[in-house]
């Protein structure tokens, strides 16, 4: 094999995400030992000098930062790797393009699609590789569901569903804002669980059965109001606590998308179900490893739906991990994005969803907060 090419990682951000990037950064050359690129985590950025060096010393990074822009400027960084709140994205992105490196960023792109917009020119003006991490395109079972969508097995799809559930926000108690509870505040996080949970389903959605045409949507704030951690005082609460939205797809099928952050029981319960005039498919994060198919064309003696544990080496992926009938984790899907990223890099290809990819994503967020807003219909 010849030598590989290093991909020096300037990682913004050592949150949630900033592990879970990390781990699939750390973990991808030992299982997928054939690309061209290995990553090497050359420094990750912070506010806080002493807790982000405490994470480099425990993810292995090699130097830490306090300013992005220093950062940005060092000539050792290749990729910068945005983990930050929603309203950094931009500014980030724009500046490390600007600067001609590669840009990976945490979904969604940004708070809104005009915040986008400028993220995209800025990375095709530069021609730098670019990537969105919705990392739930790699679950195999999605992408195994993928395959069978292209190959036609459905037929006509006629419907889309998804909900992601969760019940996190339920207690007045909780404040707005601050590092912990920034989804919360709009300033930080330009919309609730649209932006945050049903972006998901949408972009798996769009990859799946194409784009969305229009939308119908209510959404509801069932907290007015909550204690601000930069004030200490009440404030009005401005975000989307549940949102639920009706669509017309470019196919002709119809979609059904359901959030909240207020369903007693579901930490994070994300389904989807795809009807078609053959065969239905349906998927549940709670049980990740399994693809639920069922195919009309059966004999009727047979026929119904059957429950395909998704751990055999032909299937998405997993010829990198174990032997058949042992599980992966959601950890995973991030090791595949990198794994996807890098390959892109050998082959001199995109990697979606990317930057574009994204910008779509987010015309249809707006588009569903413009509808429960104005109570109307509204184009993409």
């Amino acid at each position: 094999m010849s030598e590989k090419k290093s991909l020096n990682i300037g990682l913004v951000g050592y949150g949630f995400m900033g592990r879970t990037h990390s781990n699939g950064y750390k973990r991808v050359s030992d299982f997928f030992p054939d690309l061209g690129h290995t990553p090497v985590l050359k420094a990750v950025c912070g506010r806080t000098e002493d807790r982000t060096k405490a994470f480099a010393e425990q993810w292995g990074f090699e130097s830490h930062e306090t300013d992005w822009r220093d950062l940005i400027k060092r000539d050792d960084i290749d990729a910068i790797d945005i983990c930050t709140p929603n309203d950094q994205h931009a500014e980030v992105a724009i500046a490390a393009a600007e600067t001609g490196k590669m840009v990976l960023c945490e979904k969604p792109l940004a708070r809104t699609a005009e915040e986008s917009q400028p993220m995209v020119d800025a990375v095709e003006k530069a021609g730098v590789a670019n990537t969105v991490w919705y990392n739930y395109r790699r679950v195999p079972a999605v992408t195994l569901a993928k395959q069978i969508i292209d190959s036609g097995k459905l037929g006509q799809i006629f419907h889309y569903r998804a909900n992601f559930l969760q019940d996190w926000t339920i207690s007045a108690d909780l404040p707005q804002g601050g590092e912990g509870l920034w989804r919360l505040d709009a300033a930080a996080a330009g919309s609730g669980v649209t932006g945050d949970l049903l972006a998901h389903c949408i972009d798996t959605a769009i990859w799946l059965n194409g784009s969305i045409k229009d939308v119908s949507a209510v959404t509801e704030t069932f907290i007015k109001e909550r204690v601000h951690t930069a004030t200490g005082e009440k404030q009005k609460v401005t975000i989307d606590d549940a949102c639920i939205f009706h669509c017309h797809f470019g196919n002709g099928s119809l979609g059904l998308f359901e959030s909240t952050r207020y369903a007693r029981g579901h930490k994070a319960l994300y389904t989807l179900e795809i009807n078609g005039s053959d065969a239905s498919i349906r998927w549940d994060l709670h049980d990740l490893n399994r693809l639920e198919y069922f195919d009309h064309r059966d004999d009727s003696t047979t026929r119904g739906w059957r429950s395909v544990h998704i751990t055999d080496g032909d299937m998405p992926y997993m010829d990198k991990w174990w032997v058949p009938g042992l599980c992966i984790g959601y950890e995973h899907t991030f090791v595949h994005q990198v794994a996807d990223f890098l390959k892109s890099l050998d082959e001199g290809v995109p990697c979606n969803p990317t930057f574009n990819d994204a910008l779509e994503t987010a015309k249809v967020c707006d588009a569903v907060l413009a509808s429960a807003k104005d109570r109307v219909w509204k184009d993409v």
